[in-house]
């Protein structure tokens, strides 16, 4: 089979190439998926950048793909040969991920796709999709479903991200009230496309951005889903009603986030961490399933027409694909690798 691989950390250009290896073999409780397209997150690139990978010789990336059961080991339940399947954290704590043309993986690492989504939306789940449940059920709900956050306003830092954009239409989905904030026009495009209901500019600064989204919800967000607390962290708790959340996911814009400690504890408000590998299995599983249920009622959408535009890399421009997510690009990158 066909695999891209990493032996070394550094730049994608110096240290991914395609390989022949074997098609693994199946051991109990796992299952072979045949890919048909992989998912690019940035925790792809600061894997491969970082060293954060174990002590494996070589590892093949990619947290988060799409594709066709081809065996099942001993003892696995719920899957069979020719399900159609979407992945969860395929690479943490092993080396052999999605970027390739055949994975094994854990049966509690393979979802059922829905029959009518596409592989593009299987591949764009995985890190995305869940991180974004983690986030919206951090506060007052543990599950999502038409109406769970029915009366909530919600608040998206990054609306135009892959996370935000996933944040966008699951709290869609559930009954929210959308605000998403955004730095350009082109952004806010695509976040109204996700289905934001406000869109806000940023870059006008913080008091502008805290009148406008106060002046949506006068009373105060329910929930933030933040990608850069170090950056927004005045925002943010300048608009969270009292017993809100703020539900943050990355360290974008800054390593290090000074809290107002008195406006923090005077509302009793929650600072929630947001990290997938760390998260406990039955959540994990919540979010599997209530994602799913999301795309098979036709709420959770990836392309230019729902907020999150698709840019495909064949398989031998794995290293092209990684420096575009490094280089920010706006959307999902995937690789097509059947």
């Amino acid at each position: 089979m066909r695999a891209v691989v990493y032996r070394e950390t550094g730049s994608a250009a110096d240290v991914l190439e395609v390989v022949d290896r074997p098609v693994p073999p199946v051991g109990p409780g796992e299952a072979r998926v045949r890919l048909v397209r992989a998912g690019v997150n940035p925790t792809d690139w600061k894997f491969r950048a970082n060293g954060m990978n174990g002590a494996w010789d070589e590892v093949v990336p990619g947290q988060d793909g799409a594709g066709v059961v081809e065996e099942v080991g001993e003892g696995v339940e719920g899957l069979a040969i020719g399900d159609r399947v979407w992945t969860i954290l395929a690479q943490w704590q092993r080396p052999g991920g999605t970027a390739a043309e055949q994975t094994v993986q854990p049966a509690s690492r393979l979802v059922r796709l829905p029959d009518a989504a596409s592989y593009d939306l299987g591949a764009s789940l995985g890190v995305p999709a869940v991180t974004a449940h983690r986030a919206l059920t951090s506060g007052s709900v543990q599950r999502l479903a038409p109406g769970a956050l029915e009366g909530q306003v919600v608040l998206v830092a990054g609306g135009a991200g892959a996370v935000g954009n996933a944040a966008i239409q699951l709290a869609r989905w559930a009954g929210a009230r959308v605000v998403a904030t955004v730095s350009s026009e082109e952004k806010a495009a695509l976040a109204r496309a996700a289905g934001a209901h406000d869109v806000v500019d940023y870059t006008a600064g913080t008091d502008a951005t805290v009148a406008a989204v106060r002046e949506v919800a006068p009373d105060g967000v329910d929930l933030v889903v933040e990608v850069s607390l170090a950056a927004n962290i005045a925002i943010d708790v300048a608009v969270v009603r009292t017993h809100g959340t703020i539900a943050y996911y990355a360290d974008n814009g800054g390593a290090e986030a000074v809290v107002p400690v008195r406006p923090t504890f005077a509302a009793n408000l929650r600072l929630q961490g947001v990290l997938l590998y760390t998260l406990d299995p039955a959540l994990l599983a919540a979010a599997a399933e209530d994602v799913t249920a999301a795309v098979e009622a036709g709420a959770l959408r990836v392309g230019e027409d729902a907020g999150l535009p698709l840019h495909h890399y064949p398989l031998e421009q794995a290293a092209d694909a990684h420096a575009a997510v490094e280089g920010g690009a706006v959307g999902k990158v995937l690789l097509d690798v059947e």
